[in-house]
C-alpha cells in the first residue's frame, strides 16, 4: 500500500465495486479497486494466534504449505496458564511487530473460545475454561498486536467449542449460559480493546449459522457491546452471502471467485437486499483499509530473532505448571546424574496441528538444554527415547523400555517426558479420550520400579488423565510451549526460574466426570445441557474429586496471605487488598485469585472467578496486592428482564490460590440493580406479588384466604398458603372462586402494572 490518496466513501463506488469489497481476492488478501479517484488498496491477513504464518505460496490454510520463518510463541494453552496480563501484552506486541515487518495488516487471533470439554481438538489454541481469564488475557493480546499498527481478529465468534461437524453443527444453548459463559470473554475483549475485526465461527447457534445471525453480529456485538470494526467470516464459513451481509457479516474469506459478489449485486438490484446494507459493509471494509494503511510500516525490519526467541522462552517458563513436588524433589541439582527419558525430550511437541502451525525461527530441545546445564556443573546425562513417536517407527517397544530402565537405574533422578502424539490434537477433529498412549504409561511403570525419583514432564494441548499422579513424586504440566519450550523446561527443572503457572482448566480424574460428557462431539445438534456449570463450576457444585483443580499450581517457595479488606469505589467496582508474604527461601511469583459467591440466586455455581493479580516476591518479602473486581463481573444475565443485573446483598469474596485452596473470605454488602420485570398472564403469583403495583392489589385480594380461620379448613396450621400458590399463573386466577379476578380483571391489572414500569436500561 503505497498510495496515500484519500479513500473513497461508499457513495463514490458502484454497486459492483462495493460488493467486491465484501469478499477476498485470494486466500489471504482482500480485493482492490483500481479506478482512478476511487482507489482502494488490497490488504493481507494471515494466521495465527501464537505466531505469524505467512505462506510463501497460495496453499491451503490448514498448514499443508510452507510458511516464512516466524517466532513460535507458546500456544494459548500455555500462555493462558501464565495468568500474566503484562506478559500476554508483550507477546502481542511481538506478534504485531512480526506481522508489520511482513506487511500483514490483520493477524488472525487470538482465539478465546471456552474449553467446554477436554476433547476439543483445538483446545491448544484457547486460553481457559473460564470467560474472565479468556477475556482479560485476550484483551491484552489484542492491545499488544494493535499497538504495532496491525489489526487483531478475535475468534471464533461464538459457541465454537468442538471440531466434530464444525461446519454445520448447532450449539444449542440457553441465553443466560450463552451470555455468561460463551460470550462474556468476547464482550470483555471488544469493550476493553476494540479489535479491528471479529471472526464469526463455522457453527450454528440455536439453529442459525453464526455467519448470518443478526442477533449475534448486530444486536449483541454492535448495538450492545459497541463493536466498531469489521466482521470477517472464518475461511469457508459463509452459507448464504446475502443473508450474512444483512446480518452484519461484512467480509467473506477467502475468495469466492466473484460468485458471491454477483449474488449480492443481484440481491440489491432485485430489491431483496437494501443498498444501504451493502454501503455499511463496504464502508467498514474501507475503514479497515484506512486503519491498515495508517499502521503500515510502523515496525521496520529485520526481525530481531534473538530478542523474540528470548521472549518466547520467558513466556514458556511462565506457562509451565508444577502440579506436584513431593519431598522437594525439584528443583534438581545441576551436578546430578540425570536420565532423560522420552522421545519428546529430543523431538518436542511444541504446537498443535492445523491453521496455526508456525515455521519457527529456531527450536530448543529439552535434551540439549538439560545437557548443557548438567555438563557445565559436572553432572552426567543419559538419554533413552523410551517409546516411538509414530506407529511407523520400526523401533521395538520392549527394547526401548529396557534401554530406559538401564538409564534410570544408573541415575540419581529420571526425568520422563510423556505426552500426546501430534496426530491426537488438531484443528478439524476432536479427541475421543483423554488418556496418554498405553506404551508411554507402560514405560513410566518400569522406570518407576527402576528409580523412584521420577519427574514427569507432560507435553499436551489439553488436559490428560493422570492415573500415576499418586505414584510419582513430581509432575510438570508443560503443555505445548512453542520454540523456547526446551530451554524453559530446563530453567524450571533446575530452578533457574521459579514455576509460577496456574491451571486455567481443571484436570479431571476421568472423562466421564467432565460436564459435557453426555452431550459432546455429536453431529447435527449439540445440547449444552450442563448450562452454566462448565469446568470448575461443575466440579465444585457437585463437590466432585478432581486430579488438580482450576487455578492450581505449586512453586519452589511458599506464600502466606493476610486477612483481606475490601471497599466499593464510586464507580461501583470493588477493590480487594491482601498482603502476600513469600515465606520461603527463594524468590517466587504468586497468582492471587478472587472468587465470588452471589447472594440468593438459584442454581448458581458455588463460586466464580471475579478477578486476579500476580505478584513477584523475594524471599521474606511482603507486598500488598490489589485485585479489582468490576461491578459488571458481579452481574448475572436475567433473561426475563433482558439485561445484566447485580443482585443486592452480601457477596462473599474468597481470596484463593486455586478454586479449592481458599485462603480467606470476606463478606461485602453490594447494592443491587433495581428492576421491575414486565408481567404477563404466564407470570407466577409470586412474581406478581413482588411487583410494586400489582403486588398490593393481589395481596388485598388474597387477604381473606390467608387468614388463619380461612386456611385451617383446607390445610394444617403453619402451612404458608402463599408459598403453596406462588407458582400459580396469573392467567388462571379466574379459576379461584371468591377472588374476583376473572380474565378481564387480570388483563386490566397487567395493563396497569406494565404501564408503570420504567424501561430497562
Amino acid at each position: 500500500m503505497t498510495s496515500h490518496a484519500p479513500l473513497p466513501e461508499p457513495a463514490d463506488l458502484t454497486i459492483e465495486e462495493k460488493a467486491s469489497l465484501t469478499s477476498g481476492a485470494t486466500f489471504w488478501t482482500t480485493k482492490a479497486i483500481d479506478r482512478p479517484g476511487a482507489a482502494v488498496p488490497s490488504i493481507a491477513m494471515n494466521d495465527g494466534p501464537h505466531g505469524l504464518r505467512k505462506q510463501v505460496e497460495s496453499a491451503d490454510h490448514l498448514g499443508m504449505g510452507g510458511s516464512l520463518p516466524a517466532t513460535c510463541f507458546p500456544p494459548a494453552v500455555g500462555l493462558g496458564s501464565s495468568w500474566d496480563v503484562e506478559l500476554a501484552e508483550r507477546v502481542g506486541v511481538a506478534l504485531g511487530a512480526e506481522a508489520s515487518i511482513q506487511d500483514v495488516a490483520i493477524l488472525l487471533g487470538p482465539g478465546i473460545n471456552i474449553k467446554r470439554s477436554p476433547l476439543c481438538g483445538r483446545n491448544f489454541e484457547y486460553l481457559s475454561e473460564d470467560p474472565l481469564v479468556s477475556g482479560v488475557l485476550g484483551a491484552a493480546l489484542v492491545r499488544g498486536i494493535q499497538s504495532q499498527g496491525v489489526g487483531a481478529s478475535l475468534k471464533h465468534f461464538a459457541a465454537n467449542n468442538q471440531e466434530t461437524d464444525r461446519m454445520r453443527a448447532s450449539s444449542d444453548v440457553d441465553e443466560q449460559t450463552l451470555r455468561e459463559i460463551y460470550l462474556r470473554g468476547f464482550q470483555r475483549v471488544v469493550q476493553d480493546a476494540q479489535p479491528w475485526t471479529v471472526m464469526c465461527a463455522y457453527n450454528r447457534i440455536n439453529g442459525v449459522y453464526a455467519s448470518e445471525d443478526p442477533w449475534l453480529l448486530t444486536t449483541v456485538l454492535r448495538d450492545e457491546w459497541g463493536f466498531e470494526g469489521l466482521v470477517v467470516s472464518d475461511w469457508g464459513a459463509v452459507n448464504d452471502r446475502a443473508a450474512g451481509l444483512a446480518a452484519g457479516m461484512d467480509l467473506e474469506m477467502p475468495s469466492s471467485g466473484g460468485t458471491t459478489d454477483a449474488q449480492i449485486v443481484a440481491a440489491v438490484r432485485d430489491g431483496r437486499l437494501d443498498e444501504s446494507v451493502l454501503d455499511t459493509a463496504a464502508g467498514r471494509a474501507v475503514d479497515l483499509v484506512r486503519k491498515a494503511r495508517a499502521g503500515a510500516g510502523r515496525v521496520a525490519g529485520p526481525l530481531d530473532v534473538d530478542a523474540h526467541h528470548a521472549l518466547a522462552r520467558e513466556a514458556a517458563t511462565r506457562s509451565i505448571v508444577l502440579l506436584k513436588n513431593e519431598g522437594g524433589l525439584l528443583p534438581l541439582a545441576p551436578s546430578a546424574r540425570v536420565a532423560v527419558i522420552g522421545a519428546f525430550a529430543a523431538k518436542p511437541r511444541y504446537q498443535g496441528a492445523g491453521s496455526s502451525m508456525i515455521n519457527p525461527t529456531r527450536l530448543d530441545t529439552a535434551l540439549d538444554e538439560i545437557t548443557d546445564v548438567v555438563t557445565a556443573a559436572g553432572g552426567a546425562v543419559t538419554f533413552a527415547p523410551g517409546f516411538a513417536l509414530t506407529a511407523s517407527d520400526p523401533a521395538d517397544a520392549a527394547s526401548l523400555r529396557a534401554e530406559a530402565v538401564r538409564a534410570a537405574e544408573a541415575a540419581d533422578v529420571a526425568v520422563v517426558f510423556l505426552g500426546l502424539p501430534a496426530a491426537a490434537e488438531s484443528e478439524g477433529y476432536d479427541r475421543t479420550h483423554i488418556d496418554l498412549p498405553a506404551d508411554q504409561l507402560a514405560l513410566l511403570a518400569v522406570v518407576r520400579e527402576a528409580n523412584p525419583n521420577v519427574v514427569v514432564v507432560l507435553s499436551n494441548g489439553s488436559v490428560v488423565a493422570l492415573p500415576f499422579a499418586d505414584e510419582v513424586p513430581a509432575i510438570l504440566e508443560a503443555w505445548l510451549l512453542g520454540q523456547g519450550g526446551g530451554g524453559a523446561t530446563a530453567d524450571v527443572l533446575f530452578g533457574a526460574v521459579d514455576p509460577s503457572g496456574r491451571l486455567t482448566e481443571t484436570i479431571p480424574l476421568r472423562l466421564e466426570d467432565t460436564p459435557a460428557f453426555l452431550h459432546y462431539g455429536t453431529e447435527g445438534t449439540v445440547h449444552y445441557s450442563e448450562g452454566l456449570f462448565v469446568g470448575y463450576r461443575w466440579y465444585d457444585a457437585r463437590a466432585m474429586e478432581v486430579a488438580y483443580p482450576f487455578g492450581h499450581g505449586l512453586s519452589y517457595t511458599t506464600f502466606a496471605y493476610s486477612a483481606p479488606s475490601a471497599s466499593v469505589r464510586e464507580d461501583g467496582d470493588i477493590t480487594l487488598r491482601v498482603a502476600v508474604t513469600n515465606t520461603g527461601t527463594r524468590a517466587g511469583r504468586e497468582v492471587v485469585q478472587v472468587y465470588v459467591s452471589r447472594p440468593g440466586l438459584p442454581a448458581r455455581p458455588v463460586r466464580e472467578l471475579a478477578g486476579f493479580a500476580s505478584v513477584a516476591l523475594e524471599a521474606g518479602e511482603t507486598r500488598d496486592v490489589e485485585v479489582t473486581v468490576r461491578r459488571d463481573d458481579l452481574a448475572t444475565y436475567d433473561v426475563r428482564a433482558g439485561r445484566w443485573l447485580v443482585a443486592g446483598g452480601d457477596h462473599v469474596f474468597a481470596v484463593a490460590a486455586s478454586s479449592r485452596d481458599i485462603r480467606s473470605e470476606l463478606s461485602l454488602e453490594i447494592p443491587g440493580d433495581a428492576v421491575t420485570r414486565p408481567l404477563s398472564r404466564e407470570s407466577s403469583l409470586a412474581e406478581a406479588l413482588a411487583h410494586p403495583v400489582a403486588g398490593p392489589v393481589l395481596a388485598r385480594a388474597f387477604a381473606p384466604m390467608t387468614e388463619a380461620s380461612g386456611a385451617s379448613a383446607i390445610m394444617p396450621e403453619g402451612v404458608d398458603m402463599m408459598a403453596m400458590l406462588g407458582s400459580f399463573p396469573l392467567g388462571r386466577l379466574g379459576m379461584m372462586a371468591g377472588l374476583g379476578f376473572g380474565p378481564d380483571e387480570v388483563d386490566r391489572l397487567l395493563e396497569t402494572a406494565n404501564a408503570s414500569e420504567q424501561p430497562a436500561g
